[in-house]
């Protein structure tokens, strides 16, 4: 039975002595205890090694009289406790009701059963309308509504980005004037002043800007969510459900393909694609889906806004499987900062934005809230490095420069994740951070990139991540020392790690059938697509018909 955690009220010192014998000599250690005892019993048991020089051969012996002794005089003096509680009872010196009153506050508290139930959440109650309409004949209405509401954000995107140009032409050709005029009437200080004026009319038209649009957004995102909750609310009400459903049959598609004219404007580019079917596994074999696909990391998250059937479907699957253990993830390749400012990530957050997200936070909100989890597990991390530091009093070099790095960056090798439920063919976002190390030849299966793939198909395994889009060669972006024999090396290795991290899959989940896209960037040549291609069937020992597509 565990002992209470209550204490005694009163502290008291108390002699422990311990007798052993050193050769020919009986020695007795007399080392006076505070109880109750704070410290750990091994720390102290080891103080006492230390400071009294007490032979090896007795440390046991020793350890085992102290725990003894400490657990005997601390018994003692809770059972004096519980004898003057008991006394203080029996006088009438403490009120019974009240103390049952406490004991029945305190058991009902810390018990399960007597736990209040939780409140339904409203994101909880809206996906589980959300997952039934679209599972419905409601279903294209939802995307019908979902297109017009892309539709308005594109055009209202289209206006901003018209009007900044419009100011940076004009800012150009008015700082053209000026840099005309220097040295004759106009100053270095001139220039500079004209050149403030226009940063800040730049931030001032791009913040209006960006305020509109996250109006709108927001405006969106609670009619949508009210629109969903009363169209349930009417199918279930209704006594003629099928009237309904005929009248949401026949509205007229937004998504359909509108004017071939105005479509061929917007036609995807030709998208190379080789799928594999694999089995794995010593004893009991899981079959697995492999592709090779050459297209840009953005294409699976950005809408067309002249859809097709193709996009229609897209769109589609990613609505059916929003709630559903079968979601799409895809792996994006960030440096250590964790914002949307520069880069790719700057890339993908104006995709995310083009298209309001109807059930969850948007990208920039995910953002802080990662920063501010991170932070915290920084935090965290380095005050049990400075504790195993003052304890081992060795090693300190290399943990204090851990410490002293900026704690609101992430290592290469870590990754956050972002929902979205706005994208085209993803549901999860894993942003892996890699360092330049990756644009080498010389990683090697140790590799944090490489480690951070094994991690975050293990998150895919524990969270129903049946499809995750990986970068075959680590590198969204080719250059010039990315030569066909760096690309073949850089392949070859990611094939085999990530062959040996599906062998582990079975571990993680039991052996889930899951699909592994491996994406090339759009400058590889077909000749190289095609040397990929035939180098992973040899790798995963591939004995399936394989298929070739084009995608247009």
């Amino acid at each position: 039975m565990k002992k209470s955690k209550g204490k005694p009220n009163s502290s008291a010192e108390k002699e422990f002595v311990f007798e052993f014998r050193a050769g020919k000599y009986n020695c007795i250690l007399k080392v006076p205890l505070q109880f109750p005892v704070q410290v750990n019993i091994s720390d102290l048991h080891g103080r006492l090694m230390l400071l009294h020089k007490i032979p090896c051969y007795v440390e046991n012996e020793l350890k085992s009289t102290l725990s003894s002794f400490i657990e005997k005089e601390t018994t003692l003096d809770y059972d004096k406790e519980a004898e003057v509680a008991l006394q203080r009872l029996t006088t009438g010196d403490v009120d019974v009701n009240q103390l049952a009153s406490a004991w029945a506050r305190s058991y009902a508290e810390s018990t399960l059963e007597h736990a209040r139930p939780e409140e339904p959440s409203w994101d909880e109650d809206f996906a589980d309308v959300y997952h039934e309409l679209i599972h419905s004949p409601a279903s294209e209405t939802l995307l019908n509504l979902e297109h017009n509401y892309f539709v308005s954000i594109s055009e209202l995107i289209s206006e901003r980005d018209m009007e900044i140009k419009k100011l940076q032409e004009r800012q150009a050709a008015e700082m053209d004037k000026v840099m005309h005029e220097l040295g004759n009437t106009l100053s270095d200080h001139d220039v500079n002043a004209v050149a403030s004026h226009h940063f800040d009319a730049q931030q001032v038209l791009e913040n209006k800007w960006t305020s509109e649009l996250m109006q709108v957004t927001c405006i969106q995102k609670k009619e949508y969510q009210d629109w969903v909750v009363k169209l349930h609310q009417d199918l279930q009400k209704s006594n003629n459900s099928s009237k309904i459903n005929e009248e949401i049959k026949v509205q007229p598609s937004q998504l359909s393909e509108e004017a071939d004219s105005g479509a061929r404007m917007f036609e995807e580019q030709p998208q190379l694609e080789e799928s594999f079917t694999i089995h794995l596994g010593a004893q009991l074999k899981t079959m697995h889906n492999l592709r090779l696909v050459r297209a840009d990391v953005l294409d699976f998250c950005k809408h067309r806004r002249h859809g097709s059937s193709g996009a229609k479907l897209r769109r589609l699957q990613t609505a059916l499987s929003l709630y559903s253990s079968s979601l799409c993830g895809l792996v994006l390749l960030v440096d250590n900062r964790v914002n949307s400012y520069s880069g790719i990530k700057r890339d993908f957050a104006t995709v995310a934005k083009e298209c309001t997200d109807f059930h969850f936070s948007c990208l920039e909100k995910q953002l802080e809230e990662v920063q501010q989890v991170l932070l915290y597990a920084r935090v965290q991390r380095s005050s049990k490095q400075k504790e195993q530091f003052e304890i081992q009093k060795n090693g300190g070099d290399d943990k204090s420069k851990s410490v002293e790095r900026n704690p609101s960056n992430i290592l290469p090798g870590e990754f956050y994740v972002s929902r979205h439920s706005n994208l085209s063919e993803v549901h999860v976002v894993f942003h892996l951070c890699v360092d330049d190390n990756v644009r080498s030849g010389n990683i090697t299966a140790r590799d944090p990139a490489i480690m951070g793939l094994r991690n975050i198909l293990k998150v895919c395994c524990t969270h129903d991540v049946t499809t995750v889009t990986v970068p075959l060669l680590l590198v969204h972006d080719m250059s010039e020392e990315m030569t066909i024999p760096w690309c073949l090396k850089r392949a070859e290795l990611v094939f085999k790690c990530v062959k040996g991290f599906m062998m582990e899959m079975v571990s993680w989940d039991g052996g889930i059938s899951r699909t592994v896209q491996f994406l090339v960037p759009k400058s590889i040549s077909e000749e190289m697509f095609y040397q990929l291609s035939n180098m992973l069937p040899q790798i995963f020992r591939v004995s399936s018909t394989l298929t070739l597509t084009s995608k247009h």
